[in-house]
């Protein structure tokens, strides 16, 4: 048997060691395990939970990487139309990790109404678009059906509608200038089926999505025609790998953007996020450890007399330290414990309950999102147990100069 073991386990258990001196000390020790496990927890799922709602909302209104012309236009509207015959559509095989791909025409508008107008880009897809990410945005009514060639569903913002009045079920114009401004304009007829919000403003103030067939007949484009394709990959993290792959197995004409580089600013800021979790778990192991470092240096000086008695019956000091290494272990796992009961507790509620709300136009989401791993759970768990053992070697040293004739006679 592991006398080590033995000991700490029957010190543990003793009714004089939960009412000795050390006892406030040692539960201040677990609280702190426990309070730093909470807040890394919460750090690391609003983080990553954060990061990855930004990210997808972007991703739902470009996908992962843009296929355009080269041209010198700079702005949303689609204006050289490109082939959507091509070797790489409608499935994208040359590349692997590529999930779908595409083929939409964006331009800008007035919405007119009776009272109010208001700018908007209208998005035209067909029937290859993938509703995906809208599903989750979708608040009211249902997403478009382009059962028939000219269609005139569409899927608008909350803020779009509720700026103008719009309803479930309304229609309205939607009006695009011509290059010549003595002719009069053309017009789109939109039906309102679907609203949605995805708590992106910046976007959501600009887009609604419609048929297609329609941006064609405006631009004078045939059925063929696009203003450029929308890739969706499998593994965000391979981003800038696939769009090089991308790129280089397209046609020479066309130029490809990842949404990093289109929303450079947006995607640098949410990066930040990881120096933050990584500074939080630093600061909140090293005061851990510190009062677990107090906590042993206190059970060492308690049991004086205990420690010199084991070295006079022939025990050696690297036995006597793994004895309150085992200890502290225990009070680092009990502070583990409470703390992943309660850090859990409270991102479940966050996750589901919606109790910390934020500010949309700030942070880009209406709640703080969580991401719950188990991965990264057991991680920080083993990461947060290890280096509290590390740290704890060092002041477990100070046994090594205990006197055992001195330390009998401690009183």
């Amino acid at each position: 048997m592991n006398y080590e073991y033995f000991i700490a386990k029957r010190i543990i258990g003793s009714k004089a060691y939960k009412s000795s001196i050390s006892a406030p000390i040692i539960k201040i020790g677990i609280a702190a395990i426990a309070i730093g496990i909470i807040v890394m927890m919460i750090a690391i799922a609003t983080g990553i939970g954060l990061q990855q709602k930004i990210r997808d909302k972007v991703v739902a209104f470009n996908g992962h990487v843009t296929i355009t012309n080269y041209d010198s236009n700079n702005s949303q509207e689609s204006v050289f139309p490109i082939s959507k015959i091509q070797n790489f559509y409608p499935e994208f095989k040359s590349v692997d990790g590529i999930d779908h791909i595409q083929a939409v025409a964006k331009k800008f508008g007035i919405i007119r109404t009776e009272t109010d107008f208001e700018g908007a880009i209208y998005k035209g897809v067909g029937n290859d678009y993938s509703w995906q990410y809208f599903k989750e945005f979708l608040i009211e009514g249902s997403l478009p059906k382009f059962n028939t060639k000219w269609s005139e569903e569409v899927l608008i913002s909350q803020y779009l509608a509720s700026r103008l009045g719009f309803k479930l079920g309304d229609s309205f114009q939607m009006i695009f200038a011509k290059d010549d401004p003595e002719k009069l304009p053309n017009y789109i007829r939109c039906h309102i089926v679907g609203i949605y919000n995805s708590g992106f403003l910046d976007l959501d103030k600009q887009y609604l999505i419609g048929n297609i067939r329609h941006i064609q007949r405006i631009n004078r484009w045939d059925e063929t025609q696009i203003g450029n394709f929308e890739v969706f990959i499998d593994n965000y993290s391979n981003i800038d790998e696939k769009s090089v792959e991308i790129y280089q197995n397209t046609p020479s004409t066309f130029n490809t953007q990842s949404i990093t580089d289109k929303y450079y600013s947006i995607f640098e800021w949410i990066n930040i996020f990881d120096k933050n979790i990584y500074g939080i778990i630093g600061i909140m192991i090293l005061v851990a450890g510190i009062n677990m470092i107090t906590a042993l240096l206190v059970l060492i000086l308690e049991r004086t007399q205990m420690i010199g008695i084991l070295k006079a019956l022939g025990s050696n000091n690297w036995s006597i330290r793994k004895l309150f290494l085992y200890n502290a272990s225990y009070l680092v796992i009990l502070g583990l414990f409470w703390g992943n009961i309660m850090g859990l507790a409270l991102l479940f509620a966050q996750k589901y309950l919606k109790l910390f709300p934020l500010d949309p136009s700030v942070y880009y989401v209406t709640e703080a999102p969580v991401y719950i791993s188990v991965g990264y759970i057991l991680a920080l768990n083993f990461g947060t147990l290890i280096l509290c053992l590390l740290m704890l070697l060092l002041p477990s040293y100070i046994i090594t100069k205990i006197s055992p004739v001195k330390a009998i006679r401690f009183d």
